[in-house]
């Protein structure tokens, strides 16, 4: 299925500015981004990815971001274990430890290798807690969330063909009932 890529970017930057807007994220925060192109597509998820898809969610979800001075995380599909594409600064910053993994169309996904290209200084790392973030085609992104996150339906509900949902981290609220917020 042909896919709109203006309408795909127009649909992210709506997500993305939507969610911040309503749940801001501190400047050096991690955001991260899980994609299934071939949902985007219309296709069944790791069976028709596409490189257009990834690298127009990339550059959109990048351009955001780095204006707001979040750090973007894109998640790699599981047959890199979800691992993510960062850049070498947010590893250095959160004390990631890089992997040695060069993600690929199909051993990574296209969002992956999109960021992998399109970072300055990429790296890939197994694990983040990020404070907030979306999933395009139900690709759980759920690992990568810190403790406490808070799903958001956002407005725009797609992205081409892949149902959004998105979350925003809080937190913990401990204490029980003597405990004052």
């Amino acid at each position: 299925m042909q896919v709109d890529l203006k309408k795909v970017a127009e649909e992210l930057e709506k997500i993305i500015t939507n969610l911040l807007d309503e749940h801001p994220q501190k400047k050096g925060s991690i955001f991260v981004i899980g994609c299934s192109s071939s949902e985007v597509c219309g296709g069944k998820i790791g069976k028709d990815s596409s490189e257009e898809v990834g690298k127009v969610i990339f550059s959109v979800a990048e351009k955001i971001l780095s204006e707001r001075g979040i750090f973007l995380a894109c998640q790699c599909c599981e047959h890199l274990n979800r691992a993510l594409v960062i850049e070498a600064a947010c590893a250095e910053k959160y004390s990631l430890e890089p992997v040695s993994v060069v993600p690929w169309v199909h051993g990574g996904g296209s969002l992956a290798t999109a960021a992998y290209a399109g970072f300055k200084e990429p790296v890939v790392v197994e694990h983040i807690k990020a404070s907030c973030g979306i999933d395009i085609g139900s690709t759980l992104i759920g690992m990568h969330l810190k403790d406490v996150a808070v799903p958001v339906h956002p407005e725009q509900r797609f992205i081409g063909e892949a149902y959004v949902t998105a979350a925003y981290s809080r937190p913990k609220l401990i204490g029980g009932e003597r405990a004052k917020y």
